[in-house]
C-alpha cells in the first residue's frame, strides 16, 4: 500500500526554496507550506508552541520525509521530528535536495545522513537523486527530473521502526 501522505522535515532557513521545488512535483501530499512569516511566528512565541505544531502537522501523516540538505543533520528541530516519528512509529526515509537548484540557482554540499545520530546508520534509506554532467558538476534539472521520476516509490519504501 502506498504511503503518499506525508510530514516534510527539512532546514528551513537552509533549503525553503529546494522544498517548494519538491512540493511542486505535485506526487505526494506534503505538509501544508508554512510560510516564512508563519514559521517565525510560531518559532518565536516558545519551544512549546513550536513541539504542538511539529506534533499536529505529523499526527495524521503516514510517513515522515526528511529533505536533506547541506546542514539538515546539525538541526534541532529536524532531530525532533526524526525522534517523534521514530518513537510513533511513523515510516521514515531521506531524500537528499543538495543537487536541487536554490534561489541563486546553485547546487549545496552534500549533507550528513540526520537519521545516524538519532536511529542509527542504515536502518532508515536515504535516497539521492543528484545527477552530474559530464565535467562532473551537478546537473539541476537533471537531479530535479529524476527525483520526480522515483519520489513516490521512494516514499513507499519508507521505514519504520518494529
Amino acid at each position: 500500500m502506498a504511503t503518499r501522505t506525508v510530514f516534510y522535515s527539512f532546514y528551513y532557513d537552509g533549503d525553503v526554496h529546494r522544498v517548494q521545488l519538491v512540493r511542486n512535483i505535485g506526487a505526494i501530499d506534503g505538509s501544508p507550506a508554512l510560510g516564512g512569516q508563519e514559521w517565525e511566528s510560531v518559532r518565536s512565541s516558545s519551544r512549546q508552541a513550536v513541539i504542538k505544531w511539529i506534533d499536529d502537522q505529523m499526527a495524521y501523516k503516514r510517513a515522515v520525509v526528511v529533505l536533506i540538505g547541506q546542514d539538515t543533520a546539525s538541526r534541532p528541530w529536524v532531530k525532533y521530528e526524526i525522534e517523534k516519528a521514530w518513537e510513533a512509529r511513523k515510516p521514515l526515509v531521506g531524500v537528499r535536495i543538495h543537487g536541487l537548484a536554490s534561489m541563486n540557482g546553485g547546487a549545496a554540499q552534500l549533507g550528513t545522513d540526520p537519521f545516524t545520530s538519532v536511529v542509527g546508520s542504515g536502518i532508515v534509506p536515504v535516497f539521492d537523486p543528484t545527477r552530474v554532467d559530464g565535467y562532473g558538476n551537478i546537473d539541476t534539472k537533471a537531479t530535479y527530473n529524476n527525483l520526480a521520476r522515483n519520489l513516490p516509490g521512494w516514499v513507499d519504501r519508507a521505514r519504520a521502526r518494529a
